[in-house]
C-alpha cells in the first residue's frame, strides 16, 4: 500500500498533501531586455506560512506583484484551488479570498484607522447603494456587521484603541498593524505580506512573528521578507530566488544549509 504524501507544519500537524491553495507555475516576467522572473514556480498550501526570500534584485517583489495581479506574467499560469486564473487583477483578490499588505502601507489619507480597516471588510457588504441612501433597516444591519468585523481585526493586532485616530498621527509600527488589520478584516484564506518586518524593532518583530503563527491556524500566509530570523522562525516552507530563478525550496532547516543559498544570500550568517 502506498501512503499519501504528507506535510508537517511548525505546529506539529501532519496533513495529507492536497491541491495547493494557490500556485504560480512557470512564471516568467520580462521588463524590456531584463528577465525579472525566469520560470518561477511556487505552491502555497492551506494553513502554512510560505516564505519567499532572496538577495536584492532576486525577483521577490516582482513575484509578489504577479501574485497580487499588479503584474501580468509573460509566461506561466496562476491558479486558485486548482482552477486557473487567466486574468488576475488586484480588485478581484478579495472575492477569491486573498488579501495583501504592501510595503508602502497604502493607508488612505483623510480616513481614521477604523475607516481604513472597514475598507477591508467591504467584500461582506450585502446592502446596495439605494438601501444605504434610504437608510433602510437592512443597510443599518449591514453597517453594524461590517463595523464588528473591523473591530475584531483591530483588536487582534492591538490597534483598537487608535480606532478614531488618523493613521498619519501614529508611529510607523502601529501604522503597519493598521494595514494588517485592514487585510484581516477581509477574513482571507490567503494573506500576502510584503516586507511586514521592514522598519520594525526587535520587540515589534517578535510580536509580528507571534501574530503570523496564530494567523496560520486559520489561513495560509505568504511572507516576503529579508529578515532571516523572522523567516526561519515562522515559515513552514521557503522558496529562495536569485536572479529571477528558484535556487532552493523546502523546509527552512534544509534551505538554510543549501550551498546555493549560502552563496547567493546567507553568506557568513549561515555559519553562525
Amino acid at each position: 500500500m502506498t501512503l499519501p504524501e504528507t506535510s508537517v507544519h511548525q505546529n506539529g500537524r501532519t496533513e495529507p498533501e492536497k491541491t495547493p491553495l494557490f500556485a504560480a507555475d512557470g512564471v516568467t516576467v520580462r521588463f524590456g531586455g531584463l528577465t525579472a522572473l525566469d520560470g518561477v514556480s511556487v505552491d502555497v498550501r492551506s494553513h502554512e506560512v510560505h516564505g519567499v526570500i532572496g538577495p536584492n534584485g532576486a525577483g521577490k517583489t516582482t513575484l509578489f506583484n504577479v501574485c497580487c495581479g499588479f503584474v501580468r506574467p509573460d509566461q506561466g499560469t496562476l491558479s486558485w484551488r486548482g482552477t486557473r486564473l487567466p486574468d488576475l487583477r488586484p480588485h478581484r483578490l478579495t472575492r477569491l479570498g486573498i488579501a495583501r499588505t504592501l510595503q508602502g502601507l497604502g493607508l488612505f489619507r483623510g480616513l481614521t484607522v477604523a475607516e481604513n480597516v472597514l475598507v477591508g471588510a467591504d467584500r461582506f457588504r450585502r446592502s446596495g447603494f439605494v438601501s444605504a441612501l434610504l437608510a433602510l433597516p437592512r443597510a443599518a444591519r449591514d453597517e453594524r456587521a461590517l463595523a464588528e468585523r473591523a473591530e475584531r481585526a483591530m483588536a487582534e493586532v492591538g490597534v483598537l484603541e487608535h480606532a478614531h485616530a488618523s493613521p498619519a498621527s501614529l508611529p510607523y509600527p502601529v501604522r503597519k498593524r493598521v494595514a494588517l488589520a485592514r487585510a484581516l478584516a477581509a477574513e482571507p484564506e490567503l494573506l500576502l505580506l510584503d516586507e511586514p518586518a521592514a522598519g520594525l524593532g526587535h520587540d515589534d518583530m517578535e510580536e509580528l512573528a507571534g501574530t503570523v503563527r496564530r494567523l496560520a491556524e486559520r489561513m495560509a500566509v505568504v511572507l516576503v521578507d529579508h529578515h532571516m530570523d523572522l523567516v526561519m522562525s515562522v515559515c513552514d516552507r521557503l522558496t529562495v530566488l536569485d536572479f529571477g530563478r528558484v535556487i532552493a525550496a523546502g523546509e527552512p532547516e534544509r534551505v538554510r544549509d543549501d550551498p546555493a543559498v549560502v552563496d547567493a544570500y546567507l553568506g557568513e550568517e549561515a555559519d553562525r
